[in-house]
């Protein structure tokens, strides 16, 4: 058990931003939002996933759609506690605990906000390990733990209860209703018990959230660059050093989809690499040759600080590293793979773990 206070939730935003893989909404946002919430509330206990019981009712918390929807449409803080009062209703049993469905920006911090909020404790694990687009893209839907009931609500006070017959229509549904709503929604989704939470989340994402973070916000009181840090806490891999020269992107059914092309820099002067991104990022190619693709990380950070790069704010003339980490073994599955490997958002490329394609394994 730990008590998460404002240094904590700092820390925890900025290698929340690094694991959302470009995705997961404004970290400062996010950010404001939590603090605001333990000021006023006070600190966020944390329980390790085997500290909770296993009869526990623990329900996630999440922003659902486009990131950048966020910056004219914010939460105004009613929104959680009118979907955790709902599924409690609906459940007929009181809520636990929350955790984050994945990790990322402000769907890292929103669960610590709700928690504050409603008096709860955190659990210390998520369903990704990272953030994906999709609400069926979490291990719970690989272990076969359903979605539904889940609930939806705005700003404004319409809300939705769901009850359907596979994850993929709990997406399906809910995405219609977030585009209805303005193209961004809070939601309650895979309520699950202690029991499960144990076996099927990716425990630990927080506190190793905590320490990517500490890393960087170190690194900027220091001037010391923290990559070679980074790479050695993740096990991950420098892609490529960069200028980006265009950035085209749009939103589209509730999502950000577009590509940033940049110019290398540094050791990688002559070089080109393109990212392509669906909120969060999908696939990297340096020279045409695949470097890494989804369900491996592909993270962006600023080349002088490593401050981590959301999708949204990739601009033209920024300088950037991009880092490339393993996922979780979760995704190396079969059905991990089906469900979020590169074929599934229509890339003509097979998966390959990122460690075999930089060991020359795979070049293209």
């Amino acid at each position: 058990m730990i008590k998460l206070g404002e240094e904590a939730i700092e820390n925890i935003a900025i290698g929340a931003a690094l694991l959302g893989t470009g995705g997961g909404g404004d970290p400062h946002l996010g950010k404001l939002m939590a603090l605001q919430a333990v000021r006023k509330y006070g600190p966020v206990t944390m329980l390790d996933p085997l500290e909770i019981d296993d009869d526990m009712l623990v329900v996630p918390s999440a922003m659902m759609g486009a990131p950048s929807v966020l910056v004219e449409k914010i939460p105004n803080g009613n929104e959680f506690k009118r979907c955790f009062n709902a599924i409690s209703r609906y459940l007929g049993k009181t809520v636990g605990a929350t955790m984050p469905i994945e990790a990322g920006g402000i769907n890292s911090m929103i669960p610590l906000a709700v928690a504050a909020q409603m008096g709860l404790p955190i659990i210390d694990a998520d369903g990704m390990g990272r953030a994906f687009p999709e609400l069926q893209m979490v291990t719970y839907h690989l272990d076969g733990i359903t979605a539904s009931p889940m609930v939806v609500t705005d700003e404004k006070g319409n809300m939705e209860v769901l009850e359907t017959i596979s994850n993929k229509w709990a997406e399906d549904l809910a995405r219609v209703a977030t585009i209805t709503m303005g193209g961004s929604v809070i939601v309650n989704i895979y309520p699950m018990t202690g029991k499960q939470v144990k076996t099927s989340a990716i425990s630990n994402i927080l506190s190793y959230s905590e320490k990517i973070g500490a890393i960087i916000k170190k690194s900027m009181q220091t001037g010391c660059n923290p990559i070679d840090e980074l790479l050695d806490l993740t096990k991950g891999y420098l892609l490529f050093k960069g200028k980006i020269n265009d950035v085209l992107r749009e939103t589209r059914a509730g999502f950000n989809f577009g590509k940033a092309v940049m110019q290398g820099v540094e050791e990688y002067k002559g070089a080109a690499f393109e990212l392509e991104f669906q909120n969060e990022n999908l696939i990297g190619r340096k020279d045409g040759a695949v470097m890494a693709s989804v369900p491996d990380l592909i993270c962006c950070v600023d080349l002088e600080s490593s401050i981590p790069i959301t999708t949204e704010a990739l601009k033209y003339g920024r300088r950037v590293a991009v880092l490339g980490l393993p996922c979780d073994r979760k995704w190396r599955t079969p059905k991990g793979i089906e469900t979020v490997g590169p074929r599934y958002f229509r890339y003509d490329i097979d998966y390959v773990p990122i460690e075999d394609r930089m060991k020359g394994v795979v070049t293209k």
